[in-house]
């Protein structure tokens, strides 16, 4: 081989270097704004928690994490719209567990699969419910409202913010678990729940920290015990239900999480759980998220596909008990 020929050869070798060493590489992600489609309403809980971990994800990118509320229909709208995204993980739902646990026993013609149509890429918090009664009730612990129940049979109330919702069931599950027979009365929303329930027109109700925080600071509420298997960081001195003489095994918690359309790359998937959990670890995120009562559920998808297996079945007996259904 002539050196003009050698040399040439190797040009072409070192040439080709770069391009076989990035072919090898996977690709980058993310190189545009991903969206997280949520049917929170912009203020809610989830929607605070969506955009405090978008902002860490931002950081941590170098691209805009864009929260898109798509409230209403039952949260139909936005499970839709994450539905049809194109699997790619540009596009992501905020879900939580009446979007993937609840609704399929609640509805008989769910317009979509929570297993079928979507992949859990990972957790983003759980939180508690309280059992809460107006600061003037007469019913000052947990067994004397037992107490109530069962010497009135159906004229003691429970209010939720709609039929079938975490807050109508969980409180379902106390009813059933103490043998007794009470009123659920629905509200149209968290607002006028708790107003109804500090002025007393409905005896109790569950409400997390974040929706009766502030009637709790203000006094209007009283609360009575935490509606899950231990105490709450966010008022830690509240005994739970078995603690206050309820029953035992009762858990109202609920939680949310982040999911993509299914068909999205398994490694992309673990790529975003991965920076999901780093952003829920960072410690300002931690104090904000401390704020609402809620704790950091910085878990895999295969944890959250789990809590859906555990609540399904869990939930579908608390809706065939209360003949809950909107259809």
């Amino acid at each position: 081989m002539t050196l003009a020929r050698f040399a040439a050869t190797l040009f072409c070798a070192m040439a080709l270097q770069p391009m076989a060493a990035g072919a090898a590489q996977p690709d980058a992600f993310p190189t545009r704004p991903v969206r997280l489609l949520s049917p929170f309403p912009a203020g809610s809980g989830p929607d605070a928690v969506a955009r405090m971990v978008g902002e860490q994800l931002s950081k941590d990118w170098g691209q805009a994490v864009v929260v898109e509320p798509r409230p209403g229909g039952n949260g139909f709208i936005s499970m839709e719209a994450v539905r049809r995204a194109a699997a790619t993980g540009y596009d992501l739902g905020v879900v939580d567990v009446g979007h993937m646990a609840i609704n399929p026993s609640l509805f008989r013609k769910l317009p979509y699969d929570p297993v079928k149509d979507y992949v859990p890429v990972g957790g983003l918090y759980r939180t508690s419910f309280f059992v809460v009664v107006s600061s003037g009730s007469p019913v000052k612990s947990v067994a004397e409202l037992i107490a109530a129940a069962k010497s009135s049979p159906g004229k003691v109330t429970y209010g939720s913010w709609a039929v079938g919702s975490p807050g109508h069931l969980g409180a379902a599950q106390v009813e059933a678990a103490t043998g007794t027979q009470m009123l659920h009365v629905p509200f149209k929303d968290t607002a006028q729940l708790y107003a109804a329930v500090a002025n007393g027109e409905v005896t109790w109700a569950l409400g997390s920290y974040a929706t009766a925080g502030a009637l709790i600071q203000a006094g209007k509420l009283r609360v009575l015990a935490v509606a899950d298997g231990q105490r709450s960081s966010a008022l830690p001195d509240v005994p739970t239900l078995e603690e206050a003489g309820g029953p035992r095994g009762v858990d109202a918690s609920t939680w949310v999480a982040l999911v993509a359309p299914a068909g999205t790359p398994a490694e992309r998937v673990e790529a975003i759980s991965r920076a999901v959990r780093a952003a829920l670890d960072v410690p300002e995120v931690k104090a904000r998220m401390a704020t609402f009562g809620f704790v950091p559920a910085a878990v895999p998808g295969a944890t959250v596909s789990e809590w859906m297996r555990k609540d399904t079945p869990r939930y579908a007996e608390m809706v065939r008990r209360t003949g809950a259904t909107t259809d």
